[in-house]
């Protein structure tokens, strides 16, 4: 682990599965990272522009359904299913792990946090390593993107 910004640099999924794994409550938010956040009360709608009551974020915890499955795998989901935002929302946009208190659910189901605390940085090569971690998978499965338009049929 490396610092960065005066957070600490997740630098493998090995690092970001050792923390899930010591630690109920971490979530992941992709974005330009804590200093432009937490100017912010929240995030908005991108659909409508309505303003949220927190920063929307992906929590890391394992579910209880995922019985003793490797968590290597389950940090990897967590990023791939998101890592589309980092093209998606612009220049400067990564990943990095926050703790904070849900005060609810944004317009695709994902938790909204306050009283955000940084935790670290997760380094670019972990988004390449979960890639890999998932293409090694059996299913055909992809990250949550949805295409730009929608065809009706």
């Amino acid at each position: 682990m490396t610092s960065s910004a005066g957070l600490p640099v997740l630098s493998s999924l090995d690092d970001l599965a050792r923390l899930a794994d010591g630690s109920r409550g971490l979530y992941v938010r992709w974005s330009r990272g804590p200093r432009y956040d937490l100017r912010e009360t929240g995030s908005a709608d991108s659909l409508t522009g309505i303003s949220l009551p927190g920063l929307s974020a992906n929590p890391l915890d394992v579910d209880d359904w995922w019985a003793g499955r490797p968590l290597r795998l389950w940090v990897a989901r967590r990023l791939y299913d998101y890592c589309h935002l980092r093209h998606d929302i612009g220049p400067g946009v990564r990943p990095w792990v926050l703790r904070g208190r849900e005060v609810g659910r944004g317009p695709d189901n994902e938790p909204l946090l306050t009283d955000v605390r940084p935790i670290a940085w997760i380094d670019p090569e972990v988004i390449h390593e979960a890639r890999d971690e998932v293409a090694r998978q059996r299913g055909d499965w992809g990250p949550l993107r949805r295409p730009p338009q929608a065809s009706g049929g």
